[in-house]
């Protein structure tokens, strides 16, 4: 695929923000890379495609992988529109022939609350976050039966913690849960996997343009990263990356129905611990 330099240029001069959604792995692969781009999480394995609305920072993410010796193809979706999800899917099948894989990993903390939201906009929150998940994997499903293939679904700790003030993106992550558990199940005549990754405090661009809002964004920072019990640090992407990897690929072939949390402890352990002394090296 060639790029036009004015584009590449333009790309290499702004940082914007790469908003990944989701990936269709068209090609088993025993090696994975993992990308150490820091923008981004991408999983990249010899030939997959993915989508995302932001076209530019695709065409920069494609030059990098192809310029690595892989395949690389995109479609830009509104995920919110069923037939724009199928109709991405069908581009990969155009392009590879196949599916091996599907990560579900689109989603928005809206804030849409019990206190300030009303019927319609949780119900748009839920299609932003949750429905879509549905539609993919439906779209993809013929082709990962031929192929005994994967599902990751990419989901939040709020779906276990609670947040406040999010009631649908609460629901539509506890949705998400729930949709790798019966999807396990349901599959297991075709040997499709399914697992949930969840995820708490991830240093992404969305959560970057997050804690700017704040007065003292370093010291709301300081804050949050001093209750994560492990190294009292965030979750980098390519942890999570790793993660899902692992979980699409045959080193996890007897792994299905596992919501497997990548949060440093956060979620889990007793947070009034976080304070115990180093031990002496």
């Amino acid at each position: 695929m060639k790029i036009d330099k004015k584009i590449i240029k333009e790309l290499n001069e702004y940082l914007e923000e790469f908003n990944l959604t989701e990936i269709e792995i068209t090609e088993k692969d025993t090696k994975i890379k993992v990308s150490k781009n820091v923008r981004s999480n991408i999983i990249q394995p010899s030939t997959f495609a993915y989508n995302s609305p932001n076209e530019k920072s695709i065409l920069e993410t494609v030059k990098e992988i192809s310029e690595k010796g892989g395949k690389c193809s995109f479609a830009v979706a509104e995920l919110t529109d069923p037939d724009q999800c199928k109709a991405s899917v069908q581009k990969a099948i155009t392009e590879f022939g196949t599916i091996h894989g599907l990560v579900n990993n689109a989603g928005v903390n809206d804030s849409i609350g019990l206190e300030n939201g009303d019927e319609n906009t949780f119900i748009l929150s839920l299609k932003k976050n949750v429905v879509h998940f549905f539609v993919m994997a439906q779209a993809c499903l013929p082709y990962l039966k031929n192929n005994k293939g994967a599902i990751v679904n990419i989901g939040s700790k709020v779906s276990m913690t609670g947040q406040g003030g999010t009631s649908a993106y609460a629901a539509a992550c506890g949705g998400r849960n729930a949709l790798t558990r019966e999807w396990a199940v349901e599959l297991l005549p075709h040997s499709i996997r399914v697992n949930g990754v969840i995820v708490a405090e991830s240093y992404t661009p969305l959560y970057e343009k997050w804690i700017n809002t704040f007065p003292n964004p370093r010291e709301k920072l300081n804050e949050i990263e001093e209750k994560i019990p492990l190294e009292n640090r965030m979750t980098t992407p390519e942890e999570i990356a790793n993660t899902v990897a692992f979980l699409l690929s045959d080193k996890s072939s007897h792994t299905t129905g596992e919501l497997i949390f990548i949060d440093g402890g956060y979620t889990h352990l007793d947070l009034s611990l976080i304070h115990i002394s180093e031990p002496t090296r």
